[in-house]
C-alpha cells in the first residue's frame, strides 16, 4: 500500500514541482501554508489580492487558493483533482487543456463543461464515486 502511494506522489511529481514553485512566490509575497490531507495548501499573501478568475488550483499535490476560507469550502473539489493527476500524471494538465478547448470549438464552456471539473464537482457533491473523468 505505501508503495502505491509513493508511485502516485511520484506520478504526479512533475506538476507538483510546478505548483511548489508558485507556492515559494506566494510565500515570498506573504501568504502561508499548511499540510491537509496529503497535499501542501498555500494561501494568502499579496498575489491573490491580485485579480485572477479563480479561487484555488491544484498543481499535483500542491493547492493554491485565495484564502483559507475559500480553501476549506473547495478542499474536496480540489481533492478530485488531485486524484486526478494521481491518474493522469504528467498527461493531466496537456489532456484538461484539450478538453478545454474541445468545448470551446463546440462553443461549450472550457471550464463548466471540462469533463475533469464535472467529475471534480459531482464528487466533490458525492454525486458520484469514480475514478475516469466523465465523458
Amino acid at each position: 500500500m505505501r508503495s502505491s502511494r509513493g508511485l502516485r506522489l511520484l506520478w504526479a511529481a512533475p506538476w507538483s514541482v510546478a505548483g511548489l514553485i508558485f507556492g515559494a512566490l506566494m510565500l515570498a509575497c506573504g501568504a502561508r501554508v499548511r499540510r491537509v490531507q496529503g497535499t501542501l495548501e498555500f494561501s494568502g499573501g499579496a498575489l491573490v489580492k491580485m485579480p485572477w478568475p479563480m479561487d484555488a488550483i491544484t498543481f499535483g499535490h500542491i493547492i493554491l487558493g485565495r484564502n483559507v476560507a475559500r480553501l476549506d469550502a473547495l478542499r474536496a473539489h480540489e481533492q478530485v483533482h488531485v486524484r486526478q493527476y494521481e491518474r493522469w500524471g504528467l498527461f493531466f494538465v496537456p489532456a484538461y487543456l484539450v478538453n478545454s478547448a474541445w468545448h470551446v470549438l463546440l462553443d461549450g464552456d472550457p471550464y463548466l463543461d471540462n469533463c475533469f471539473e464535472r467529475q471534480a464537482r459531482a464528487e466533490s457533491a458525492g454525486l458520484v464515486s469514480g475514478h475516469a473523468p466523465m465523458g
